[in-house]
């Protein structure tokens, strides 16, 4: 496509289309960009009386374009795009108008080049594991044998004329007997191969006596070198003397690589040989001892807890070396309860031999000390568990820009979250991450060198040998990730990609490199990003982070619609996002005391990355933790305690004031288990301006579900979605239908046109009126409450979308649920999507998670104010309220963000799954701080509703006042406890005079009884108003409530409301193309007295 061209735009999105033209404001004005839809195609763009009118270009087989135009219009094929656009400047060729006035593409400040940005002098390349893959099974003593043999056999069939004698003896020797020792020692948890290293060190003996006598003089030369050179151009020496020592050099590196290798691949196989899975099945978590207190009718006895984790018990001792005779095996412990009043306060339920349920309460020295604790019993539960497959697993992130300089000896810290912010106990330094995902920026090694360091410094920390699932480099930023040996086979389906941002969006030294897998059912993305530099480039950084959406290519191709924010469960985004502290220079000596007196929310007030998000501009829906260190940019280079924010450059003096370049955030399906444990920044790593940044994170994963049920015997399961009305904020004049997939489906199911409406507001509404039945592939309900339904609206003129969102299937886990998403189309909000959901299969008793395990308790009894059934005769606890925060819908408190995305709803009741109609559906409500959405009973005799906690790790939350006023403002939800039967509350006051919202943030989460049709018609009196329930906002929010009376819609409000009791059921009103289809087993509404606008209310038995 020839770039001279006015009107032609390239890969413009639909959105900034649409905006041009808008601006343009005359009939006939035009643009070409590429189709987001068929790749190779293109996408006119017309305007029209305000509206926006698209037509497909496509190409045929001898690559000519035609443009697909009103129907019983001659097709016209044209060899080139000018062609094309000249001849349809005429009237009459089938478009709404003739094209006029070419709208000019806006135009792009690159960024400048900067002097340390260089490529690398050489390319990186990938180059595949080469990992030892097991064979038959033999005992250790066999495997041993097969091994020396094997190695004796080799070493008869080479030629060593060239080795010395003393070293072949040496060689024989080892592969003789002392691979036998070795083996022996790593068996007996000792992986250090004493009988490999005694063999290096001597047929290294005279290379190492050399290196240690010429080392000191060439540390003297390094250094006096290095007093002459900033730090900025320390790279430079390495290329000007390359020629003059490539032979020495050359051979060093060479030496260097071929001792990682041969360790690396000997350690390797001797591990496989006897079994050795890196300390899953020979545990090197050491024994921990905590002094707690425990109170006892007002005095406080000091205790001490001992973990052993190997062994899976826990002693409860008077004094640190008591008897060790009271004790409690691992499957003894029930559930751990923190304290949300007292953030050191833990509550430890166990089992008896007799079986009764105690209750043990300790106060441990900090909060520090008590998540240790936790930790490590979670450790514990997992390693014993009797579960072929984890239901959760730990994902460390690390991200850090190196600046071009060589990692320093020990690195050990920044994988031990090490450091400022929020850390790890040293109780929990051997505990080791399922999955370590390590991003780097200005990286000067090659990725053979860094894997070895991240390998080697893992190893020896965790006493295991990751297996490395991918890495992938852009220039200087990379992204490697490591996993567990144990998970090898559970990982699948690896994808890596890359995107370039740099000058002109063609050089390297600025991107994003990703890897996605599937580990079982869960599927993961990690995104490693270096964004344009410099204080006043925010919207440049702004449109980075929309070309990486748009282009990197990771994750499963059949969700071609959806962009890589809704392709993963979880998706995680780190790297040097470069945004700054938004302050004048002259601040800069301020900001620095702020630093130092750790005051650091107001420095974070003027964040750009956190008000970027609160404008909804870029990470829409992400989530980060709490910011609690101090600014990670730009520091001196081997030191932390002073910061280099001025910089001379040719043009003058440049500012770079302390900022918090480096981040993680991540982003996840709704209703699925994902806590932060960790997120903070070492402080003595001290090579770069940089600090490396840590976060580590507890995840809920799905297991490779296979039933339980017999698959010819069990009921075909269904999934019924109904009453959608989407509201888009879009200027096309077009139709609309939905796409709907899922990995759970049989096949993408697509619904018929809907029922346009404009509005005054610009916005169109959209009413998909039909029910649409989904048919997944198991219809387990065990299978199905994992699940999630991608949502993707699409025009029918392009098939291009126009906002996609996503909906739980846990969310309509008991009775039919009512459901508000937010609509986003590459990182934008572009509406909203209301309807119901329902779920048709058999009755299941939900399965106990590992995340169940850890609760936190509300201090204070509540009263109930409803009459709940008791469908949990297993005390624990009474009168106390305990909830599981990561489902709860608690929002990070995360630097001062407003919208965060998908959090999660209101736990259900300890109820089997309801086929619709059953009493138990009868039955089913939401009982607020009860449960986890896994339906694991949080225990209490007494089952009682109870206020929202405020979670201890993330402060407390404000208020909300009802989910219509207050759903796009920066407030901190409050949830309120539901009764047995809810109704849609009124609106806030004052609600009218707000302006209209066509995409409001929040999700609305009210509760509801849902009950079978009586046999005769009963009116519907008003029920009580009580608080609604407001979670945090939330993409997949659900409403589940008893579907409400059709009323008036306003603009921009799509959810429906009550204001008062009347009877619809003999009314003829509503007109027959908005009626509603008849929700299961009731019968089906008649009509409204307002046409105009589809409703999602319905009436209601």
């Amino acid at each position: 496509m020839p770039v001279y061209q006015p009107w032609c735009h390239g890969n413009l999105t639909r959105s900034k289309a649409e905006d041009l033209l808008s601006k343009a404001a005359r009939d006939g004005s035009f643009l070409i960009r590429d189709s987001e839809s068929i790749v190779g195609a293109y996408a006119l763009c017309v305007l029209y009386q305000n509206c926006v009118y698209t037509y497909r270009i496509l190409p045929n087989e001898d690559k000519k374009l035609s443009v697909q135009a009103s129907e019983g219009v001659p097709i016209r094929f044209f060899s080139m795009l000018p062609e094309l656009v000249e001849a349809y400047y005429s009237p009459n060729m089938g478009l709404i108008t003739h094209l006029q006035y070419p709208v000019q593409r806006e135009e792009e400040v690159d960024e400048e080049p900067e002097s340390n940005n260089l490529p690398p002098q050489l390319p990186p390349r990938n180059f595949p594991a080469n990992d030892v893959k097991d064979s038959d099974p033999k005992s250790p003593e066999q495997a041993c044998k097969s091994l020396s043999d094997t190695y004796l056999m080799r070493l008869q069939h080479m030629d060593m004329s060239t080795v010395p004698e003393e070293q072949q003896v040496a060689i024989q020797e080892y592969f003789r007997t002392s691979i036998y020792s070795d083996a022996e020692q790593l068996q007996n948890g000792n992986p250090n191969l004493p009988g490999f290293k005694k063999l290096t060190m001597t047929i290294c003996k005279n290379v190492n006596s050399e290196i240690s006598r010429i080392l000191p003089a060439l540390e003297v030369f390094h250094r006096a070198l290095d007093q002459q050179l900033s730090p900025g151009i320390g790279h430079f020496p390495k290329q000007m003397c390359a020629d003059s020592g490539q032979s020495v050099s050359f051979r060093l590196e060479q030496l260097t690589k071929l001792i990682y290798s041969i360790e690396d691949k000997a350690k390797s196989a001797i591990f496989d040989s006897v079994g050795y899975e890196g300390g899953h099945r020979k545990s090197l978590i050491p024994i921990v001892i905590f002094e707690v207190k425990q109170e006892s009718l007002g005095i406080s006895t000091k205790m001490f807890l001992k973990v052993d984790v190997e062994s899976g018990k826990i002693y409860f001792k008077k004094s640190k070396d008591g008897p060790e005779d009271k004790y409690f095996v691992h499957n003894k412990i029930l559930q751990l309860v923190k304290s949300q009043k007292m953030h050191a306060k833990l509550v430890i339920v166990v089992e008896t031999e007799k079986e009764k349920i105690l209750r043990k309460e300790f106060v441990f020295d900090d909060t520090k000390k008590r998540e240790g604790f936790c930790q490590l019993l979670q450790q514990m539960k997992n390693k014993h568990s009797e579960k072929p497959e984890p239901d959760m697993i730990t994902v460390f992130i690390g991200t850090w820009n190196m600046g071009n300089a060589s990692p320093p000896h020990n690195i050990s810290s920044w994988f031990q979250c090490k450091g400022q912010g929020k850390t790890r106990d040293d109780t929990a330094d051997h505990i080791p991450h399922d999955f370590y995902v390590i991003g780097t920026q200005e990286d000067p090694l090659g990725e053979r060198d860094w894997a070895y360091t991240v390998k080697g410094v893992l190893r020896d920390i965790t006493n295991i040998s990751f297996k490395q699932v991918a890495i992938h480099t852009l220039w200087n930023i990379r992204i490697i990730v490591l996993a567990k040996p144990e998970h090898e086979n559970r990982i699948s389906h690896v994808f890596s990609d890359s995107v370039k941002t740099g000058i002109a969006n063609t050089l390297g030294n600025k991107g994003a490199v990703g890897v996605s897998f599937m580990f079982n059912g869960t599927s993961f993305g990690f995104v490693n990003s270096h964004l344009t530099s410099g204080s006043e480039k925010k919207l440049r950084r702004n449109q980075n982070y929309i070309n990486i959406l748009r282009f990197l290519n990771l994750g499963d191709k059949k969700l071609n619609p959806f962009d890589i924010t809704h392709r993963f469960t979880h998706l995680f985004w780190l790297g040097d996002l470069n945004y700054r502290v938004e302050l004048p220079s002259t601040e800069a000596e301020n900001i620095v005391a702020k630093i130092k007196q750790q005051q650091y929310q107001e420095l974070l007030s003027k964040d750009q990355l956190n008000m970027e998000r609160n404008d909804g501009k870029v990470f829409l829906h992400f989530d980060e933790e709490e910011i609690t260190f101090a600014p990670t940019y730009r520091f001196e280079r081997d030191t932390r305690e002073k910061y280099a924010y001025t910089k001379a450059k040719a043009t003058g003096t440049k500012y770079n004031l302390p900022s918090w370049c480096d981040r993680v955030l991540r982003k996840s399906y709704p209703l699925v288990h994902v806590v932060c444990q960790a997120y903070g920044c070492t402080n003595d790593i001290m090579t770069s301006d940089h600090s490396p940044l840590f976060a580590s994170f507890e995840v809920g994963v799905a297991s490779q579900f296979v039933s339980k049920q017999d698959l010819n015997s069990a009921p075909q399961g269904g999934i019924q979605i109904m009453n959608c009305l989407a509201t888009l904020s879009t200027k096309s004049k077009t139709k609309f239908f939905i796409e709907y997939h899922s990995s759970c489906l049989e096949k993408t199911v697509k619904t018929s046109e809907g029922e346009n409406t404009e509005h005054s507001d610009g916005s169109i509404k959209v009413w998909f009126g039909n029910q649409v039945q989904l048919t997944p592939i198991i219809s387990d309900p065990e299978y199905l409450l994992d699940q999630h339904i991608l949502i993707c609206v699409k025009s029918t003129d392009c098939d291009e979308s126009y906002g996609e969102g996503c909906v739980a299937l846990r969310a309509a886990q008991f009775c039919y649920t009512e459901f508000h998403i937010t609509l986003t189309h590459h990182g934008e909000r572009t509406g909203t999507l209301t309807g119901g959901i329902q779920l048709h299969t058999s009755e299941v008793k939900p399965t106990e998670k590992l995340y169940d395990f850890i609760k936190i308790e509300k201090d204070e009894s509540v009263t109930s104010k409803g009459k709940c059934s008791d469908h949990n005769k297993f005390s624990i606890t009474q009168a106390h309220d305990i909830s599981n925060p990561s489902y709860m819908g608690v929002p990070y408190k995360g630097s001062n963000v407003t919208d965060r995305g998908w959090s999660y709803s209101m736990p259900p009741k300890n109820l089997p799954i309801a086929v619709p109609g059953s009493k138990d559906c009868k039955k089913s409500s939401y009982e607020v701080g009860s449960r986890s959405p896994t339906g694991k009973p949080a225990t209490g005799e007494d089952e009682k509703t109870s206020e929202m906690f405020d979670n201890p790790l993330y402060g407390s939350m404000g208020k909300s006042h009802g989910r219509g006023k207050d759903q796009d403002l920066p407030q901190k939800e409050h949830l309120t406890p539901p009764d047995t039967i809810f109704t849609p509350t009124k609106p806030a006051d004052g609600e009218a005079e707000r302006p209209p919202v066509p995409t409001p943030r929040n999700r609305s989460f009210t509760c509801s009884e849902t009950k079978p049709p009586p046999p005769t018609p009963i009116s519907l009196h008003p029920t009580t108003h009580k608080k609604p329930v407001v979670p945090s906002r939330s993409e997949g929010g659900v409403v589940n409530n008893r579907p409400p009376l059709p009323a008036k819609s306003r603009p921009g409000l799509p959810e429906p409301q009550t204001t008062k009791s009347r009877d619809y059921r003999e009314s003829s009103e509503l007109p027959g193309k908005h009626r509603l289809p008849a929700r299961p087993g009731q019968p089906q509404p008649h009509k409204d007295t307002h046409p105009e606008v589809p409703k999602t209310g319905r009436s209601v038995k």
